[in-house]
């Protein structure tokens, strides 16, 4: 349980600190580390120099800890061995009679192992031992050569321009300039407007008149789905259009019928967007009997290219509008482009996604407890509670009995490990035939084009995908990360999308290391899980509000839309002291390619260049996210 994981040891009981933390840390605490370890029994054997515990795969475990039966978790020394030959017996033959005696209890299923890097996981077993002499405060600070002039500023006015407003004619005898390529020139109450056909949308946005009514049904996640709803946001200021209420699509993957209103304030986003869009909750009643499809208003992610300028939506759904008074985005997913826009909507996509949608009350509640319960504190600590608990934000500083004045640090990690990314990144993770068999048939399922491809040779092997950068962390390379990095045993790790493929064999490698982690169904009950069971998308929230509000946030892949939504509220909403650590996967590719001769102090350098370099301030390059890099004019202003 959570708490038999920080169970702390006192000092003085272990001949020495280091090596009564080495124990520590080969022994575990609580039920979950004696599953870690006794897989490790079944492969451990005594050397013949009693210094060490050799696996027969070559991950080397120190064993010589003066005194480690009289460690307090130990409660007595193993079977067969007295009290007093174990003063003198080396740890190695310890550990794996504690192990022996263990292995019974646990099911066959969970012992499978599944480790690629051994070498470098002895490493870093050694490493870690070391981490725990060393002050980590430092880690959870943002670089200190990094000062950064960027503050949040998309909230801050009106997104469209108010002036002179335009006919109906007026618009027409400029929409099909733009279709010549030509400009728009119109007088405002104070000057003469030259208009680019790129920003149309201002001209459009002058008039009284709305053209017509825009549905969405998002699909995906989530994550997926909270871009889509800010997209459609822009498309309707774009169009001139009234915004109905987004409705979120059943998928067979994630399975939730949540909708808008499940996850997210409805009140709040209509009002807080009032003077940009107009959003109303249903269509009027003279358009809810059409046939959308029949009339031609139903538009999929068929008849849209990923990414489309704000010419495309002029050109050809404009029109459509105006003519059938409604249309229909079907899926919608990363159909508008970031690159070009006009600033006022680039802005307005940056003022819903960090500001008008907010969670559920619901959902800010068991956020907040969550959040305070890792901390083992009750008391707001950063800008970014206010904005993910809103009204649940605890004020008063009141200190739970069972903790220490301070509160605990804590570091959260997206680990995209998940049966859908695993399939659809086609990697090889060493599982073998039954492995690769198992993702191939979820494939055929979920992702068929991807299956054809497959087929016809047209996707890149196992091999190339990984040196590409292009294959998600397993738990065993984050793991062998953090521990690079600096992080020791003791940091608290909060797991979010727990549904680990391959399950407890895959995380043995990660809790081995950093036993202390935990996730929401850890810290929180069963019955204050309840009211979300079944509901996978507001499970997600409480993951990215956990995330979110970490001291630290780590990514494993960058493609994932949860980190990359956190990685961008951090920046937008952290004012610099919300540190993200985001691994470029090509370089740890390349660095993981040689672990079979690198030494773990050039491992270590080489792993903390490559963070640090991720983590330098830089204004969003074109055509890069605004949602994951917000740095950029409109969106946040530099001073």
């Amino acid at each position: 349980m959570v708490e038999s994981a920080r169970a702390r040891v006192s000092d003085g009981e272990g001949g020495g600190e280091e090596g009564r933390r080495r124990w520590e840390v080969l022994r575990g605490q609580g039920r979950r580390e004696r599953g870690l370890w006794e897989e490790a029994c079944s492969l451990l054997q005594p050397s013949e120099d009693d210094s060490v515990c050799v696996r027969t795969d070559g991950l080397l475990l120190p064993a010589r800890f003066p005194h480690a039966h009289r460690h307090p978790s130990l409660q007595s020394p193993p079977p067969g061995i007295s009290p007093e030959k174990a003063v003198d017996r080396p740890a190695g033959h310890l550990i794996c009679a504690l192990l022996k005696n263990v292995k019974s209890e646990i099911p066959t299923e969970e012992r499978a192992e599944k480790i690629m890097y051994a070498r470098l996981l002895a490493l870093a077993s050694a490493a870690i031992s070391k981490n725990e002499i060393h002050d980590s405060i430092e880690l959870f600070k943002e670089p200190n050569n990094q000062t950064s002039t960027w503050r949040s500023c998309s909230d801050q006015g009106n997104q469209i321009p108010q002036g002179k407003f335009l006919s109906f004619a007026e618009i027409f005898e400029c929409f099909f300039g733009c279709i010549l390529d030509k400009c728009c020139m119109k007088e405002s109450q104070h000057m003469l407007l030259f208009i680019p056909c790129m920003h149309f949308a201002v001209v459009v946005g002058r008039t009284r008149t709305r053209s017509g009514y825009i549905l969405v049904s998002a699909n995906g996640g989530l994550n997926q789905q909270r871009v889509a709803v800010c997209n459609a946001v822009a498309v309707a200021a774009l169009l001139n259009a009234y915004l109905v209420i987004p409705n979120f699509l059943y998928s067979s993957v994630w399975k939730d019928t949540s909708q808008f209103g499940d996850i997210y304030q409805e009140d709040f986003f209509m009002n807080y967007l009032k003077n940009d869009v107009d959003i109303v909750k249903e269509l009027p009643s003279h358009l809810q009997s059409l046939d959308i499809e029949a009339i031609g208003s139903l538009i999929t992610d068929n008849d849209i290219r990923k990414e489309s300028t704000p010419e495309y939506f002029l050109r050809v759904v404009f029109p459509l509008l105006l003519k059938n008074g409604v249309v229909h985005f079907y899926g919608f997913g990363n159909r508008l482009a970031f690159d070009p826009l006009p600033l006022d909507l680039q802005k307005l996509r940056c003022k819903c996604n960090f500001h008008a949608l907010k969670y559920a009350p619901r959902i800010q509640e068991i956020g907040s407890l969550l959040v305070r319960r890792i901390r083992k504190y009750n008391s707001s600590l950063n800008m970014l509670d206010e904005h993910l608990f809103g009204k649940h934000m605890p004020h008063a500083p009141v200190r739970r009995n069972d903790t220490s004045t301070s509160p605990v640090k804590y570091l959260a990690m997206h680990m995209r490990f998940e049966m859908d990314m695993v399939a659809y990144s086609l990697c090889d993770f060493d599982g073998g035939e039954k492995e690769r068999r198992e993702l191939q048939a979820y494939r055929e399922v979920h992702f068929p084009t991807l299956t054809i491809q497959i087929k016809n040779n047209n996707s890149l092997s196992p091999e190339e995908s990984r040196s590409l950068g292009k294959c998600p962390l397993t738990p065993e390379e984050a793991a062998i990360m953090l521990t690079a990095l600096g992080y020791n045993s003791r940091t608290y790790i909060y797991l979010a999308g727990s549904r680990i493929y391959g399950g407890r064999s895959r995380m043995l490698s990660f809790t081995r290391l950093y036993p202390n982690v935990i996730t929401k169904e850890d810290v929180l009950t069963p019955s204050e899980l309840a009211p979300f069971k079944n509901f996978s998308s507001q499970l997600a929230a409480l993951d990215f509000i956990a995330c979110a509000a970490a001291d630290v946030f780590a990514m494993t892949d960058s493609g994932s839309q949860l980190s990359s939504l956190v990685n961008g509220y951090r920046i937008y909403h952290g004012r610099d002291h919300a540190p993200t650590i985001r691994p470029n996967k090509k370089r740890f590719a390349r660095i993981l390619s040689e672990n079979r001769t690198i030494q773990w102090h050039d491992f270590g350098e080489r792993v903390r260049k490559m963070v640090q370099e991720n983590q330098r301030i830089i204004a969003r390059r074109k055509g890069r996210s605004i949602y994951r890099l917000p740095r950029t004019p409109g969106c946040m202003c530099k001073y």
